[in-house]
């Protein structure tokens, strides 16, 4: 049964009472814990530092409703479409009253970066997603600046769509509001505009490259970032090169729900809570399960993620494909060939996005397909190999 009414609380920041009631650490997105269309560079100092294999709860907000040609006032852009001041968070109130974009900037506001002690360049950073809590019940979809796969068609504009987050017995879905309707307007409940279940995710996660320069938050890089993998949902675990001292951790990006390919520029975009626990894999115990590993991937429901990256989308297939065989013939120690052919029988190959300057592609391999510990336990195995690693090191 559909409820149209607005379905989730708001989730403010958290009080230092409420932080140390729940335990590790937390961080905020606070106007100071946080950059604008960038990510952090080498110099930037840490906001928090834990050891490996500690878990911290870092708060997200979203860029839409912030935008400079959607006002860069969430109080008026949100309260003009019925949503009132107290249901909007006081982060993403003060990130355009006190910060600004350069010209040549992204979009996202990227909370970050975390020290993770003793993560040197040549480990790899395993991030596992614990938890994901929605701190709003609505978010918005958009397309704009000609960004969109329907470039040059009658498509192309500047507009988007407020969602709003509804029950539909008893789970969240995202719903479209209509153009001329409010968000909590009771018409919403015979509308025949689509509603669709909600996977919430983090668009950005990455750490800090070997750079002064604070990159562009739009792309996906060789170190993370905008990657815009949608099975990055609770439970699933990514794994990112670490480029300096302390790995540089940061999210950003965050949406409750988006179609591979995210065809028109923007998922539903909308703020997250993110519990994750960091984990440093030494240099050498990567070495030794995964072979080359300078590029991230990832593993969700069971099946492994190998990224490829490139402006033109044939050659992101073929760095994924190439990826995965590389993976693979490392972890279970077999022909490159047979897994080659595999790939082609068995494996899926889909398009993470289409319009974040550098496109992105992704296997979906089933561990199942495999024999040995890798693939009965996969996350226990690396974690059996770094303990066995970390003693052999001592």
């Amino acid at each position: 049964m559909k409820d149209s009414r607005a379905f989730g609380p708001v989730l403010q920041r958290l009080t230092p009472e409420e932080a140390r009631d729940m335990g590790g650490q937390y961080v905020p997105a606070s106007v100071r814990n946080t950059f604008w269309g960038v990510l952090p560079s080498r110099a930037d100092g840490p906001i928090a530092s834990i050891s490996s294999g500690q878990r911290i709860t870092i708060d997200t907000i979203s860029h839409e409703g912030l935008m400079p040609d959607q006002g860069s006032d969430p109080v008026r852009y949100f309260g003009s479409r019925g949503i009132g001041r107290d249901e909007l968070l006081e982060d993403a109130i003060a990130i355009p009253a006190c910060k600004s974009r350069g010209e040549h900037d992204g979009s996202h506001v990227v909370t970050g970066p975390i020290e993770v002690k003793g993560a040197k360049p040549g480990d790899v950073l395993m991030v596992s997603i614990d938890r994901l809590e929605r701190r709003a019940p609505y978010g918005v979809i958009s397309t704009r600046h000609g960004r969109g796969v329907m470039v040059d068609s009658e498509l192309e504009g500047d507009y988007g769509a407020l969602c709003k987050v509804i029950s539909v017995d008893g789970t969240a879905f995202g719903q479209i509001v209509p153009d001329g309707t409010q968000f909590h307007d009771q018409a919403l409940d015979g509308t025949d505009y689509p509603a669709f279940p909600l996977h919430p995710f983090l668009g950005i996660m990455g750490v800090t490259p070997d750079s002064d320069e604070r990159k562009c938050s739009i792309p996906p890089y060789a170190f993370g970032g905008n990657i815009d993998v949608n099975d990055m949902t609770e439970g699933s675990t990514l794994f990112l090169p670490v480029q300096i001292d302390g790995a540089g951790f940061y999210i950003g990006d965050p949406h409750y729900a988006q179609g591979d390919g995210e065809v028109a520029l923007t998922a539903l975009e909308a703020p997250l809570r993110a519990t994750v626990t960091l984990t440093v894999i030494p240099g050498e115990v990567a070495d030794g399960l995964f072979g080359v590993h300078d590029r991230p991937f990832a593993y969700a429901g069971g099946k492994l993620l190998a990224l490829g990256l490139h402006e033109d989308l044939d050659e992101a297939l073929r760095q994924s494909v190439a990826y995965s065989i590389s993976l693979l013939s490392s972890l279970f120690h077999l022909p490159k060939k047979a897994i080659y052919l595999y790939l082609s029988a068995a494996a899926d190959f889909d398009v993470s996005q289409a319009v974040d300057l550098v496109r992105g592609i992704h296997s979906r391999i089933p561990l199942s397909h495999f024999e040995g510990p890798a693939a009965d336990d996969f996350i226990g195995y690396i974690m059996q190999a770094v303990k066995q690693g970390v003693k052999q090191g001592d």
